[in-house]
Formats: C-alpha cells, structure tokens, sequence
C-alpha cells in the first residue's frame, strides 16, 4: 500500500479563489503535498491547465466540483465530466450523487456544520439523506487548525453516528484553500491508500475513497491493521467472523510515521495517546512516543461492527485528535474478508 499525501478542497480565480491552477498545485508542492483535487464551485473550467500545470509541478491533480447551493456543498472528484449541480433538490440530492457515480465520480458533504446564511450561502448542510450509502464521505475536519473547531467536531461525531448505525462511509479533511496566504496554524492532510500502481492514478485515488482506505492527520501518518486467523486486513476492508470468532479479541497493528511530510508539521514533545474506537467507544489505549514504529493491541473480546485508530495529544496548549484513520468493518457471516 502506497499512501500518499493530498489536499482535496481547493479553489481558484475560477470561482471564488484568489489563486491560479499553477500558483495552488506550487504552494501544495511546497508544503509536501503529492496530489490535490481542484473543487471549484459549480464550474470545472479552472482544469483547463491540467496536464501542463501537472508536468511542471509534481502534483497530481484530481477533477472536481463543489455544487454550491442554498441547501449545502457537495464536493465531488473524479467525474469524467461535467454534472450539472442545478439539478439538485432538497429532497433528491442522493440522485445528484448517483449522477456524478455514473461517471466515474465519488460525492461528499462539505463542511456539514459550518455557519450558514448569511454570512455562508448554503455552508451548512440541509439536504435530506433517505439513504447514507448513496454518498461516499463526509468532510469531517475543515479549514486549518481543524481538530478544535466546534463544527469539525460536530462533524466528527455524525460520521461516528453514521458508522455506528451500519453506514460504511469514509470521512477526509478539506482545507478549503483559496489563496495562497501563510498561516502557522496546523494543516490537515488526507492519506489515500493506493494498492494497485498499473491502474491510472485517477481511477484508484477515487477507488480509495470510495473504499474508505483513507487517513487523516495534522501531523504523523497513522495506519492500521487487523488480524485474525492468520489474514490480514487493511483500512477499508470488511473482515468476515464466524460466530465462534465473534467472541475473540481481535489483534490490531497500528503504524505511525512522524516522518511523513518531514518538517512540513511540528508538534511539541510529548507522549501521545494511541486508541482504537469502535462501536462501543474506546477498546484499547496505549501512551507511545514520536518516533516511527508499529504498535500491537488487542481488542477486548465480544462484538464491534466497526474499529479505527485515534492519536490524541496536546497541540497549542489544548488536547486535540491529532490523527485518525478510516474503519476496518466486521460482519458476522462466512469466514474471510471483502471489500465494502
């Protein structure tokens, strides 16, 4: 699995950015990102310069739209074309979201609880979800400083809801980037786990997404693993349990990288707190230090439909999440493990 680093929110002078394709995919570059989706509001125009601003940058660059409507932002990536965003209906958005998947794309929530009108149009979110499968993430962290802002929090906890209702969605950050400004504040990154190095880059960041094989961080790359009767399964997967295992612990394997976009991120020295969260809450916790390694913890045994990895530690003086990653899924059924 090849992880790389992406910012998958962005804008420019196309929409209401102030900052060109090539002046967005140099600051990425700069700050060690390796790829970024371009989300201008409803226009994808702002791609024309695509494959020459990618030749000359480094940066892959993702195709994407943010509809922008009075009812809530829905940024989408990897369509193959243009879906038109005036087609959306208060009670009908998940048809918008099948539009973009026949062609080829996946659909998130933007900034779900951010202010709305007036002083954001259409920032918080109010369209009717019938089914929660039929979108494929939730921007759970948005803006910069991400981890303490009352609406990421509120965010985080509807995707841990969803997750815990049986919904099998991923959740990213966004940083709603629109001009190339400095600020010391902590940035967050998306992680995207890329498996298969022969299919297009395309084809397989917006596979990842949509499989959830996603990790979220303001500072070190946070992985995850679980193990039982000799296989392996990775972020994304759905382990299948017999009945008998389903009483089991189940042995997890956490791998952090703190240098992973090294001296792009500082956070002060410390022990950190590492957690795997289920269902149930929080399963197992362990202190571990700032240096890249692995971690083996064991589930209590008894039932979790879902499990991920939380890395807690004091960033600015305050207690945050550092880092998350997306779900390992469980099931009961027979033995063995698929793909959501």
């Amino acid at each position: 699995m090849r992880w790389i680093a992406c910012e998958l929110h962005t804008h420019t002078a196309h929409s209401d950015g102030r900052q060109s394709l090539p002046e967005l995919a140099a600051g990425a570059a700069a700050l060690g990102f390796e790829c970024i989706a371009l989300t201008d509001h409803n226009t994808m125009s702002g791609l024309a310069q695509r494959e020459e601003v990618e030749r000359e940058t480094g940066i892959r660059i993702l195709p994407g739209m943010e509809w922008t409507t009075f009812y809530g932002h829905m940024v989408t990536i990897g369509a193959r074309a243009f879906v038109d965003w005036r087609e959306a209906h208060p009670q009908r958005i998940t048809e918008g979201a099948a539009e973009v998947h026949r062609h080829g794309g996946v659909a998130g929530l933007a900034h779900p609880y951010r202010i709305g009108s007036p002083a954001c149009t259409g920032c918080y979110w109010e369209y009717e979800i019938a089914d929660w499968s039929d979108l494929d993430y939730i921007e759970v962290w948005s803006g910069t400083w991400a981890p303490i802002k009352t609406d990421n929090l509120r965010a985080y906890a509807l995707w841990t809801e969803r997750l815990n209702a049986g919904t099998r969605i991923a959740a990213t950050s966004g940083r709603d980037w629109h001009a190339q400004e400095e600020t010391d504040e902590p940035l967050s990154v998306t992680y995207l786990g890329l498996e298969d190095e022969r299919t297009p880059f395309e084809d397989e960041a917006v596979r990842a997404l949509r499989r959830g094989r996603v990790s979220v961080t303001i500072g070190p790359l946070l992985t995850l693993e679980a193990s039982q009767g000799g296989r392996t399964y990775g972020i994304g997967d759905v382990l299948v349990r017999s009945a008998e295992e389903t009483g089991e612990p189940i042995e997890v394997g956490v791998s952090l990288q703190f240098s992973a976009r090294e001296g792009r991120w500082s956070l002060p020295p410390q022990t950190f707190s590492l957690r795997l969260v289920g269902d149930g809450g929080i399963l197992a916790e362990r202190a571990v230090d700032a240096v890249d390694g692995g971690y083996r913890l064991e589930t209590p045994a008894g039932g979790t439909t879902w499990l991920r990895a939380e890395l807690w530690g004091v960033v600015r003086g305050a207690r945050a999440l550092i880092a998350f990653t997306n779900a390992i899924y469980y099931e009961t059924g027979e033995k063995g493990a698929r793909t959501p």
